[in-house]
């Protein structure tokens, strides 16, 4: 058998490989998986691309490898920073990269009280305020990310700009989209959103175990 009909039969060969991996990715529901079964068929098909000298297929196939390695690697990522941030200090800096910016001038309201809340936000710089609680929120903090957890997705509270800063918002749709791509980060995320939620309520107590010492002492005579 000659070297043309061996590069033909290895080209069948490798294109049914190949196409097992396509119809195995169909069966996927999650991202990594579909990724990882992806890679393989790239693989698979600029091998069996190689023999023929089919320079086309070879092209297309390493643009599609790069793809989802980078995908891939992007999920993975994803999924550590949130566990890191689950143990840690509760940063949400893994959410970044998927963030858009908006430039807040002083004065201006980001949302109202009792208005349906959309999107949650990362303060990178400025001053801003909780009206009603009268909080200040500092660099770094997040606000809005209990919204997407409350039955009825309303704000709590009205957000103000007390100077001039630059946000960055993620949509709950977004987060949502993460989270049904990807298990892992579903499950992190709720871990992160329940540690936020305990420890507002942490505060709250402490708010009130103060106040209560307060009422308690003694007034002077």
């Amino acid at each position: 058998m000659d070297t043309s009909h061996l590069a033909e039969h290895a080209g069948t060969a490798g294109a049914l490989f190949a196409s097992i991996f396509v119809v195995a990715t169909t069966t996927m529901r999650t991202m990594i998986p579909l990724r990882v079964f992806g890679i393989l068929a790239n693989v698979v098909l600029i091998v069996t691309a190689i023999p023929t000298h089919n320079f086309l297929v070879m092209g297309v196939q390493a643009v599609m490898l790069l793809v989802n390695s980078y995908r891939l690697h992007q999920m993975l990522q994803l999924v550590r920073d949130v566990k890191k941030s689950v143990n840690s200090d509760l940063s949400m800096e893994w959410l970044k990269p998927f963030m858009t910016e908006r430039q807040c001038a002083a004065g201006e309201i980001l949302f109202y009280k009792d208005e349906k809340a959309e999107d949650m936000l990362y303060i990178v710089s400025g001053k801003f305020r909780l009206v009603e609680s009268g909080i200040v929120l500092p660099v770094g903090a997040i606000v809005g990310e209990l919204g997407m957890l409350s039955p009825s997705n309303m704000r709590t509270q009205t957000l103000e700009c007390v100077e001039a800063g630059l946000v960055l918002s993620v949509s709950y749709s977004k987060v949502e989209e993460l989270y049904v791509q990807n298990p892992a980060f579903g499950f992190y995320f709720l871990r992160l959103s329940s540690a936020r939620l305990f420890q507002n309520l942490e505060t709250l107590q402490q708010q009130l175990n103060q106040q209560t010492a307060s009422a308690a002492a003694p007034k002077p005579a």
